[in-house]
């Protein structure tokens, strides 16, 4: 399983980026996919989650209403649409897969049930 993120970039803050999470040798089926922003000095930290099997969609009171996660047709893409961008979500973005969906409406943003991830992509959202 491999997951690769792309779409990071410095942006002037009120802006917008849309980040990318395509994925070989599984497809985003049954899965719970989680974005994760981690800053310097900080642990990974969940900003938005996508359950799959349903669809429904999860964010954190930060970025609900700035950030949208969807997928493509396919099924091996998952985006996160990043709009009104401010300095503090600044960070490197990574996507995580997960299978264990058991309560992973109030579990998505925990780290450690995602198990396979990607190497990250930098946002970078200056002042």
């Amino acid at each position: 399983v491999q997951l690769v993120e792309s779409g990071g970039g410095l942006v002037q803050a009120g802006g917008s980026l849309r980040l990318s999470c395509a994925a070989s040798g599984l497809t985003f089926d049954d899965v719970g996919v989680g974005w994760f922003r981690q800053a310097p000095g900080e642990v990974r930290k969940g900003v938005a989650g996508i359950r799959k099997t349903d669809g429904r969609a999860f964010y954190t009171h930060s970025s609900r209403g700035r950030f949208t996660i969807s997928s493509d047709n396919t099924g091996n893409t998952i985006y996160l649409q990043m709009n009104a961008l401010k300095p503090e979500d600044t960070g490197i973005y990574y996507c995580g897969a997960t299978r264990q969906l058991f309560n992973y409406v109030t579990r998505w943003p925990d780290a450690f049930i995602y198990t396979d991830w990607g190497q990250g992509t930098q946002v970078t959202v200056s002042s």
